[in-house]
Protein backbone atom coordinates (compact mmCIF):
# COMPACT_ATOMS: atom_id res chain seq x y z
CA UNK A 1 0.00 0.00 0.00
CA UNK A 2 2.85 2.38 0.90
CA UNK A 3 4.52 1.61 -2.30
CA UNK A 4 1.93 2.46 -4.51
CA UNK A 5 1.22 5.62 -2.71
CA UNK A 6 5.07 6.78 -2.85
CA UNK A 7 4.84 5.83 -6.53
CA UNK A 8 1.99 9.25 -7.03
CA UNK A 9 3.37 11.42 -4.72
CA UNK A 10 5.89 13.85 -6.44
CA UNK A 11 9.05 15.00 -5.90
CA UNK A 12 9.80 17.06 -2.71
CA UNK A 13 11.71 19.67 -4.86
CA UNK A 14 9.26 19.76 -7.54
CA UNK A 15 6.56 20.74 -4.55
CA UNK A 16 9.03 23.24 -2.80
CA UNK A 17 9.52 25.04 -6.78
CA UNK A 18 5.52 24.83 -6.77
CA UNK A 19 5.15 26.46 -3.57
CA UNK A 20 7.28 29.19 -4.36
CA UNK A 21 6.53 29.85 -7.46
CA UNK A 22 2.61 29.85 -6.47
CA UNK A 23 3.52 32.15 -3.80
CA UNK A 24 5.75 34.64 -5.65
CA UNK A 25 3.57 34.87 -8.72
CA UNK A 26 6.82 34.38 -10.72
CA UNK A 27 9.08 31.38 -11.79
CA UNK A 28 11.76 34.72 -11.46
CA UNK A 29 11.70 35.66 -8.24
CA UNK A 30 11.00 31.42 -6.92
CA UNK A 31 14.21 31.02 -8.75
CA UNK A 32 15.63 34.17 -6.68
CA UNK A 33 14.16 32.40 -3.43
CA UNK A 34 15.62 28.77 -3.92
CA UNK A 35 18.98 29.60 -5.75
CA UNK A 36 18.29 28.55 -8.87
CA UNK A 37 17.83 29.69 -12.33
CA UNK A 38 14.71 30.79 -13.95
CA UNK A 39 14.84 27.83 -16.77
CA UNK A 40 15.30 25.18 -13.96
CA UNK A 41 12.25 26.17 -11.96
CA UNK A 42 10.05 26.31 -14.85
CA UNK A 43 11.18 22.74 -16.26
CA UNK A 44 10.67 21.61 -12.53
CA UNK A 45 6.88 23.12 -12.44
CA UNK A 46 6.56 21.36 -16.03
CA UNK A 47 8.16 18.07 -14.48
CA UNK A 48 5.27 18.40 -11.71
CA UNK A 49 2.65 18.84 -14.34
CA UNK A 50 3.12 16.07 -16.46
CA UNK A 51 2.94 13.60 -13.20
CA UNK A 52 -0.37 16.01 -12.01
CA UNK A 53 -1.80 15.51 -15.39
CA UNK A 54 -3.01 18.76 -15.14
CA UNK A 55 -2.17 22.59 -15.58
CA UNK A 56 -0.87 24.61 -12.44
CA UNK A 57 0.04 27.86 -14.00
CA UNK A 58 -1.16 29.94 -16.79
CA UNK A 59 2.14 31.44 -18.09
CA UNK A 60 1.91 34.95 -18.90
CA UNK A 61 5.18 37.71 -20.20
CA UNK A 62 6.36 38.51 -16.59
CA UNK A 63 4.35 36.73 -14.13
CA UNK A 64 2.53 33.22 -13.58
CA UNK A 65 -1.16 33.02 -12.17
CA UNK A 66 -2.35 29.41 -10.39
CA UNK A 67 -5.18 27.81 -12.05
CA UNK A 68 -8.51 26.30 -10.68
CA UNK A 69 -6.64 23.00 -9.73
CA UNK A 70 -3.57 24.80 -8.64
CA UNK A 71 -5.32 27.22 -5.67
CA UNK A 72 -6.72 23.63 -4.68
CA UNK A 73 -3.30 21.64 -4.49
CA UNK A 74 -1.50 24.69 -2.98
CA UNK A 75 -3.30 25.20 0.69
CA UNK A 76 -2.22 20.97 0.63
CA UNK A 77 1.08 21.24 -0.46
CA UNK A 78 2.00 24.66 1.99
CA UNK A 79 0.38 22.52 4.85
CA UNK A 80 2.46 19.80 4.30
CA UNK A 81 5.68 21.60 3.69
CA UNK A 82 5.16 23.18 7.24
CA UNK A 83 4.28 20.24 9.11
CA UNK A 84 7.62 18.58 7.63
CA UNK A 85 9.34 21.68 8.22
CA UNK A 86 8.44 21.55 11.95
CA UNK A 87 8.88 18.07 12.88
CA UNK A 88 12.07 17.94 11.61
CA UNK A 89 13.15 21.04 13.43
CA UNK A 90 11.71 19.23 16.66
CA UNK A 91 12.98 15.95 16.51
CA UNK A 92 17.01 17.18 14.80
CA UNK A 93 16.68 21.22 14.97
CA UNK A 94 19.88 22.66 17.31
CA UNK A 95 17.48 24.92 18.82
CA UNK A 96 17.75 25.45 23.30
CA UNK A 97 14.07 23.60 23.40
CA UNK A 98 13.08 19.81 22.24
CA UNK A 99 9.70 19.90 20.83
CA UNK A 100 7.44 17.08 22.12
CA UNK A 101 4.34 16.72 19.86
CA UNK A 102 1.14 14.99 21.12
CA UNK A 103 -1.91 14.82 19.68
CA UNK A 104 -5.05 14.73 22.26
CA UNK A 105 -8.81 14.21 21.89
CA UNK A 106 -10.05 17.42 23.04
CA UNK A 107 -11.94 17.47 26.09
CA UNK A 108 -8.80 15.35 27.69
CA UNK A 109 -6.66 18.24 26.64
CA UNK A 110 -8.89 21.03 28.08
CA UNK A 111 -9.94 19.24 30.93
CA UNK A 112 -7.20 16.85 31.80
CA UNK A 113 -3.71 17.68 30.04
CA UNK A 114 -4.25 21.52 30.49
CA UNK A 115 -4.07 21.07 34.21
CA UNK A 116 -1.20 19.28 34.60
CA UNK A 117 1.41 20.67 31.57
CA UNK A 118 2.89 23.64 33.36
CA UNK A 119 4.25 21.10 36.30
CA UNK A 120 5.39 18.74 33.61
CA UNK A 121 7.26 21.48 31.57
CA UNK A 122 8.76 23.57 34.70
CA UNK A 123 10.18 20.29 35.60
CA UNK A 124 12.11 19.76 32.34
CA UNK A 125 12.70 23.43 31.11
CA UNK A 126 14.54 22.30 27.94
CA UNK A 127 11.20 20.89 26.28
CA UNK A 128 8.20 22.28 24.92
CA UNK A 129 5.47 20.26 24.29
CA UNK A 130 3.45 20.84 20.86
CA UNK A 131 -0.12 20.00 21.51
CA UNK A 132 -2.94 19.29 18.82
CA UNK A 133 -6.53 18.50 19.52
CA UNK A 134 -9.10 16.29 17.48
CA UNK A 135 -11.99 14.34 18.25
CA UNK A 136 -12.28 12.37 14.66
CA UNK A 137 -10.00 9.28 13.40
CA UNK A 138 -9.49 11.64 10.70
CA UNK A 139 -7.95 14.14 12.40
CA UNK A 140 -5.53 12.01 14.29
CA UNK A 141 -4.07 10.64 10.98
CA UNK A 142 -2.92 14.33 10.07
CA UNK A 143 0.69 15.44 10.68
CA UNK A 144 3.41 13.98 12.84
CA UNK A 145 3.03 13.30 16.44
CA UNK A 146 4.91 11.45 18.75
CA UNK A 147 1.75 10.66 20.87
CA UNK A 148 -1.39 10.50 20.70
CA UNK A 149 -3.77 10.62 23.57
CA UNK A 150 -7.33 9.16 22.47
CA UNK A 151 -10.87 7.99 23.57
CA UNK A 152 -12.01 4.42 23.18
CA UNK A 153 -10.29 1.75 21.11
CA UNK A 154 -6.39 2.43 21.05
CA UNK A 155 -5.68 -0.24 18.18
CA UNK A 156 -7.46 1.77 15.76
CA UNK A 157 -4.43 4.17 16.39
CA UNK A 158 -1.60 2.59 17.03
CA UNK A 159 0.10 -0.99 17.64
CA UNK A 160 1.06 -0.08 21.49
CA UNK A 161 -0.53 1.79 24.22
CA UNK A 162 -0.96 2.55 28.00
CA UNK A 163 -4.52 2.67 29.53
CA UNK A 164 -4.81 6.35 31.22
CA UNK A 165 -8.10 6.98 32.89
CA UNK A 166 -11.64 6.03 32.70
CA UNK A 167 -14.84 8.32 33.23
CA UNK A 168 -17.95 8.28 34.90
CA UNK A 169 -21.18 9.79 33.49
CA UNK A 170 -23.84 11.84 34.98
CA UNK A 171 -26.30 14.40 33.98
CA UNK A 172 -25.98 17.96 34.21
CA UNK A 173 -28.13 21.28 32.43
CA UNK A 174 -28.49 25.01 33.30
CA UNK A 175 -29.52 25.55 36.48
CA UNK A 176 -32.87 26.45 35.83
CA UNK A 177 -33.64 22.80 33.89
CA UNK A 178 -31.93 21.16 36.88
CA UNK A 179 -34.16 22.91 39.62
CA UNK A 180 -36.89 20.76 37.80
CA UNK A 181 -36.19 17.68 37.56
CA UNK A 182 -36.62 16.07 41.52
CA UNK A 183 -36.82 12.30 40.23
CA UNK A 184 -35.55 10.23 37.63
CA UNK A 185 -38.67 10.38 35.25
CA UNK A 186 -38.29 14.05 34.92
CA UNK A 187 -35.16 13.83 32.66
CA UNK A 188 -37.60 12.43 30.12
CA UNK A 189 -39.55 16.11 30.25
CA UNK A 190 -36.27 17.59 28.20
CA UNK A 191 -34.49 16.90 25.10
CA UNK A 192 -31.34 14.32 25.83
CA UNK A 193 -28.35 15.87 24.29
CA UNK A 194 -26.24 12.33 23.26
CA UNK A 195 -22.43 12.09 22.00
CA UNK A 196 -23.38 9.67 18.82
CA UNK A 197 -19.43 8.62 18.76
CA UNK A 198 -19.43 7.34 22.39
CA UNK A 199 -20.72 3.74 23.24
CA UNK A 200 -21.87 5.04 26.40
CA UNK A 201 -24.60 7.34 26.66
CA UNK A 202 -28.23 8.03 27.93
CA UNK A 203 -29.56 4.53 27.23
CA UNK A 204 -26.60 3.40 29.99
CA UNK A 205 -27.70 6.49 32.33
CA UNK A 206 -31.36 6.13 32.18
CA UNK A 207 -31.43 2.17 32.39
CA UNK A 208 -29.28 3.30 35.37
CA UNK A 209 -31.76 4.81 37.28
CA UNK A 210 -34.60 2.79 36.00
CA UNK A 211 -36.43 5.02 33.19
CA UNK A 212 -37.66 3.31 30.12
CA UNK A 213 -34.10 4.87 27.57
CA UNK A 214 -36.73 4.70 24.55
CA UNK A 215 -39.02 7.61 26.35
CA UNK A 216 -37.05 10.34 25.73
CA UNK A 217 -35.98 12.51 22.88
CA UNK A 218 -32.42 12.48 22.08
CA UNK A 219 -30.75 15.27 19.93
CA UNK A 220 -27.33 14.73 19.23
CA UNK A 221 -23.85 16.45 19.34
CA UNK A 222 -20.49 15.68 17.93
CA UNK A 223 -18.42 15.92 20.79
CA UNK A 224 -18.80 16.89 24.70
CA UNK A 225 -17.90 19.85 24.34
CA UNK A 226 -20.44 21.04 21.84
CA UNK A 227 -23.09 18.93 24.20
CA UNK A 228 -22.31 21.19 26.96
CA UNK A 229 -22.50 24.33 25.01
CA UNK A 230 -25.79 23.00 23.97
CA UNK A 231 -26.98 22.47 27.38
CA UNK A 232 -25.59 26.01 28.68
CA UNK A 233 -27.83 27.47 25.89
CA UNK A 234 -31.14 25.51 27.07
CA UNK A 235 -31.57 22.84 24.77
CA UNK A 236 -31.75 20.12 26.59
CA UNK A 237 -29.35 17.89 29.07
CA UNK A 238 -25.95 17.38 28.55
CA UNK A 239 -23.91 14.09 30.09
CA UNK A 240 -20.80 15.36 31.98
CA UNK A 241 -17.95 12.84 31.50
CA UNK A 242 -16.10 13.36 34.59
CA UNK A 243 -13.15 14.03 35.09
CA UNK A 244 -12.26 15.28 31.78
CA UNK A 245 -15.36 17.49 31.53
CA UNK A 246 -15.06 19.10 34.70
CA UNK A 247 -13.46 21.95 33.55
CA UNK A 248 -16.00 22.38 30.76
CA UNK A 249 -19.18 21.85 33.09
CA UNK A 250 -17.80 24.75 35.16
CA UNK A 251 -17.27 26.65 32.42
CA UNK A 252 -20.53 26.36 30.92
CA UNK A 253 -22.26 27.12 34.37
CA UNK A 254 -24.38 23.86 34.54
CA UNK A 255 -25.25 21.96 37.16
CA UNK A 256 -25.55 18.41 38.19
CA UNK A 257 -29.13 16.74 37.73
CA UNK A 258 -29.85 13.99 40.46
CA UNK A 259 -27.72 13.98 42.98
CA UNK A 260 -26.20 10.69 42.85
CA UNK A 261 -26.86 9.21 39.80
CA UNK A 262 -23.60 8.29 37.74
CA UNK A 263 -22.76 5.34 35.98
CA UNK A 264 -19.46 4.09 34.98
CA UNK A 265 -18.46 5.17 30.99
CA UNK A 266 -17.36 1.85 29.32
CA UNK A 267 -14.83 3.69 27.19
CA UNK A 268 -11.33 4.83 28.34
CA UNK A 269 -8.24 7.18 27.66
CA UNK A 270 -5.28 5.71 26.20
CA UNK A 271 -1.85 6.68 25.32
CA UNK A 272 -0.88 5.18 22.02
CA UNK A 273 2.16 5.27 20.27
CA UNK A 274 3.75 2.93 17.76
CA UNK A 275 6.65 1.06 19.34
CA UNK A 276 7.65 2.11 23.08
CA UNK A 277 10.97 0.50 22.50
CA UNK A 278 11.40 3.46 19.45
CA UNK A 279 9.67 6.56 21.61
CA UNK A 280 12.65 9.94 21.81
CA UNK A 281 13.32 10.16 25.35
CA UNK A 282 11.36 13.34 25.49
CA UNK A 283 8.23 11.18 24.64
CA UNK A 284 9.21 8.81 27.52
CA UNK A 285 9.46 11.18 30.28
CA UNK A 286 6.15 12.76 29.04
CA UNK A 287 4.69 9.30 29.32
CA UNK A 288 6.19 8.30 32.36
CA UNK A 289 4.92 11.62 34.41
CA UNK A 290 1.39 11.57 32.60
CA UNK A 291 0.67 7.84 34.28
CA UNK A 292 1.96 9.01 37.53
CA UNK A 293 0.63 12.43 37.36
CA UNK A 294 -3.11 10.74 36.60
CA UNK A 295 -2.50 7.97 39.22
CA UNK A 296 -1.45 11.30 41.91
CA UNK A 297 -5.28 12.42 41.17
CA UNK A 298 -6.83 9.77 42.32
CA UNK A 299 -8.63 9.18 38.48
CA UNK A 300 -8.68 5.83 37.08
Amino acid sequence: MLCGMAGRIPSLNWLKVFEAAARTESFARAAEQLNMSAAAVSQQVKSLEERLGAPLFVRQAHSVKLTEAGRAYLAPVQQSLMTLEEATEGLFGKSREQGLYVHCVLIFAHGVLSRGLPEFEAAHPGLSVVLSTGNSAVDFQQGFSDLKIIFGNPHAYGAESDRIMGEWLFPVAAPEIADKISQPGDLLDWPLIEVGTHRSGWRQMLEEVKVMPGAGKMVYADSTVMAMAMARAGRGIALARAPASDAEMRGAGLVTCLDGARVRGSQTYHLVYDDLRALRPPARRFRDWLLEWVRQQGWD
